[in-house]
């Protein structure tokens, strides 16, 4: 079956390649606007597969005849390129124009549902959204048959794309994650404050908690009906922090320069990681539990590709009913994990049978 993908020579879509080679899918049409940097990507994976069956087309999103006839026989779309906010829904009106299957690194729900009967739209398939969501969704199924309450910590230290850095940005202000909000039955706004010089079990030295309330995680507290739901992104170093704080006065091409720089000075000396802490509590067969996990992975492009990856082969093997859907919703939780463990984007994924206090008692490390 032929895998089309969009953005194939960014960081994203680079990964989403490298990671569907390892899990077998092998023929493959790569585009993007660049064909020097298709070029390059080219040699790089014929070099390391060599028998996969790859072909490069120079293509741009904003170019619809074009994009439609990348699409053309594929059996799925995927689409790596962005910032998602602009590319918005011209990657699947070429999806549908050639009656193929399409899935999204990052997207939001601005498609016709009725459109897609016999195939499959798969939104959010990256890191956040996507991997965020399936996560929490796998830890339930594994160990309880109530969740009523969820904390979530997530935390990267990596380089931010432009790409990256304008979709991060466009979330603070189109209303999909809302800071200081938290569910408590439903969504409550202002529930929780910012929390400064933080301790907290597997992130270096001190760190600042920003709380937040996404669609994914109101979908997700939704889902497995919870009572309260509490999450906040990590921030491990300064420069970030500060470029964020200022990023709501500047003009958006500004604020995005300032991100990108001030990600590189947080990393400079160090290495890059993602880092989930979850805890779940509830009840198993009537009594009351406590789960939680420590995921460790090794960069944002390789989760967010790594993810969409597993989305397509989830796909392929008609796990994923016709429609629109979301990734963590759609996805299985223990096929994909399973998938997703057999690239190279995870470090390490640790079940702990009670609290994350727990581990402060470790005086060095935990996974």
């Amino acid at each position: 079956m032929l895998i089309g993908v969009v953005g194939a020579s960014g960081d994203v879509g680079l990964a989403s390649v490298q990671a569907l080679l390892s899990l077998g899918v092998n023929d493959l049409r790569l585009g993007g606007r660049n064909p020097k940097n298709g070029a390059r990507c080219l040699a790089l994976l014929q070099q390391q597969w060599p028998d996969a069956r790859l072909q490069w087309t120079t293509v741009d999103f904003n170019d619809a005849p074009a994009l439609a006839a990348f699409a053309r026989r594929c059996d799925v779309l995927l689409n790596c390129a962005g910032p998602s906010w602009q590319v918005q829904d011209r990657a699947a009106q070429a999806a549908l124009k050639a009656n193929a299957h399409y899935v999204d690194a990052a997207g939001d729900m601005h498609l016709e549902p009725s459109r897609w009967r016999g195939r499959c739209a798969v939104l959010g398939a990256g890191l956040q959204p996507g991997f965020t969501g399936l996560l929490p969704r796998w830890l339930a199924e594994q160990a309880f048959t109530q969740v009523q309450g969820l904390t979530s910590y997530f935390g990267l230290r990596d380089q931010f794309t432009a790409v990256a850095a304008d979709d991060f940005l466009q979330g603070a202000v189109d209303g999909s994650s809302e800071p200081l909000a938290a569910w408590r039955n439903g969504r409550r706004s202002r529930a929780l404050r910012r929390r400064r010089d933080v301790v907290l079990p597997c992130f270096p030295g001190q760190v600042h908690l920003l709380p937040y309330l996404n669609h994914e995680g109101e979908r997700l507290a939704r889902d497995l009906r919870l009572d309260v739901g509490e999450w906040f992104n990590v921030i491990t170093d300064g420069y970030v922090l500060k470029a964020l704080d200022q990023a709501h006065g500047l003009p958006r091409a500004d604020a995005v320069q300032r991100l990108c720089a001030a990600s590189l000075l947080d990393l400079s000396g160090q290495a890059p990681f993602v880092t989930l802490l979850l805890q779940l509590e509830g009840l198993c067969d009537g009594q009351a539990r406590t789960r939680s996990l420590i995921f460790s992975g090794t960069g944002n492009a390789a989760l967010t590709g790594a993810m969409a990856a597993a989305t397509v082969v989830s796909v392929l093997e008609g796990e994923i009913s016709p429609g629109c859907h979301y990734a963590a919703e759609a996805l299985p939780p223990a096929a994909s994990l399973e998938r997703l463990q057999r690239t190279a984007a995870i470090r390490a994924l640790n079940l702990l049978h009670g609290p994350l206090d727990h581990l402060h008692r470790v005086e060095e490390g935990c996974l």
